[in-house]
């Protein structure tokens, strides 16, 4: 793996030789897998090659597939639990180099990573989520019209997931990357059942982690289907629930949010809530429109709020009987981050001092009015500031 990783480019024309004799090791260890640290530095050597490879060559990726595929499914079949989640990791890496539709091979998989019994070991849920991930990026149309019977499938993967407090945060990576990715129409009759789902975890077992995750996700559904249907789903859920949730929820806790990307799909989120949703100007939500700017500009110019409170500090023993093989990250085949907003939006600042200045034009006199009446000194001088770079 270091000789891989010194020599990058130099070794492409060996590649081929060395993954055919990594994977001859791979089938011979796979038969007892009992020396943990060489078999991660084998899967290491060989998401490198994968690396190294498709980095001057995409298309080599089919080579690699090839030649892994019959001993990943070798391994799957045998139910090598110390192997299993490897394999996930680097069928991700694989899958993500595929800049076009998901080949066939992966789509016949595509049903059988939602089998409970793989999500019942704690050490295939990372590597499980993402690689369901990559499919979703990679296939969302494939999966809508040739696997539309496996998405109640996917969402009872979230549902399991958001029930746990441990696993929860991996629950909304697969939520995120289905609202981002899936066609609208495919997750329409399901929408309504997550929000009471994501409700209902909020009113029984309340977590800060859980909170940061569900901010996060109710403003990626707002950029993604607009303020007005966030408002709407809300409301067809419960009478009123939208101010409920800007009030108590949204406005005292965004500043929890923690991360850059986080923070930006936040913002860009509220934005759209301050300045796309009608019912913000015109009814009794008005009252909550300038705590709301106010807490969005906190979220630019405060600190993180990173306090927990004292009982979650201790975290729970989830029932797992049994061995549980634990997750390893590999980290040549680290996923890179991802910006669902990174076309639209650079700036976030600018981006509502933009969008603010629409509003004003559309609303003659009223957004300053609800600024100079209701905004507190710091806020507004932060405001003039944004104002000032876009």
């Amino acid at each position: 793996m270091r000789s891989f990783s010194l020599l990058q480019e130099a070794i492409i024309p060996y590649i081929p030789t060395l993954i055919t004799q990594l994977t001859q090791k791979l089938l011979a260890v796979s038969k007892n897998p009992s020396k943990p640290h060489f078999n991660h530095y084998m899967f290491e050597a060989i998401c490198l090659s994968i690396r190294i490879t498709c980095k001057a060559n995409p298309a080599a990726v089919v080579n690699f597939e090839e030649a892994l595929f019959l001993v990943f499914t070798e391994i799957l079949q045998n139910d090598v639990q110390e192997f299993i989640p490897y394999v996930f990791q680097v069928m991700s890496l694989l899958l993500e180099t595929h800049k076009n539709d998901i080949p066939s091979s992966y789509m016949a998989l595509f049903p059988h990573l939602l089998q409970p019994v793989l999500w019942e070991r704690t050490g295939n849920i990372p590597a499980l989520v993402r690689l369901l991930q990559a499919f979703l990026e990679r296939g969302s149309n494939t999966i809508a019209s040739a696997a539309a019977d496996k998405i109640p499938g996917l969402l009872g993967v979230f549902q399991k997931l958001i029930a746990s407090k441990a696993n929860d945060h991996q629950g909304f990576y697969l939520l995120n990357s289905i609202i981002e990715h899936m066609p609208p129409e495919s997750v329409d009759q399901y929408r309504k059942q997550i929000f009471i789902l994501l409700f209902q975890r909020l009113q029984n077992s309340k977590t800060t982690k859980f909170i940061k995750s569900f901010l996060v996700f109710i403003n990626l559904y707002c950029i993604k289907y607009g303020a007005l249907a966030l408002q709407e789903i809300f409301d067809g859920i419960q009478p009123k629930m939208f101010g409920m949730v800007l009030e108590k929820i949204i406005i005292p806790e965004i500043q929890k949010v923690s991360g850059n990307v986080e923070k930006k799909i936040c913002a860009v989120g509220i934005t759209k809530l301050l300045t796309e949703c009608p019912p913000m100007m015109d009814t009794e939500y008005t009252k909550l429109w300038t705590p709301l700017l106010q807490s969005l500009i906190g979220l630019f110019e405060l600190p993180e709020d990173d306090t927990i409170p004292d009982e979650e500090h201790f975290i729970d023993i989830e029932d797992t009987p049994g061995y549980q093989t634990a997750f390893s990250q590999l980290a040549f085949a680290g996923k890179k981050e991802h910006d669902p907003v990174g076309q639209m939006v650079n700036n976030p600042k600018i981006h509502l001092a933009q969008s603010l200045h629409k509003l004003s034009t559309a609303c003659p006199g009223r957004v300053p009015s609800m600024v100079s009446t209701s905004l507190n000194a710091e806020c507004d001088t932060a405001l003039k500031c944004i104002f000032l770079i876009g």
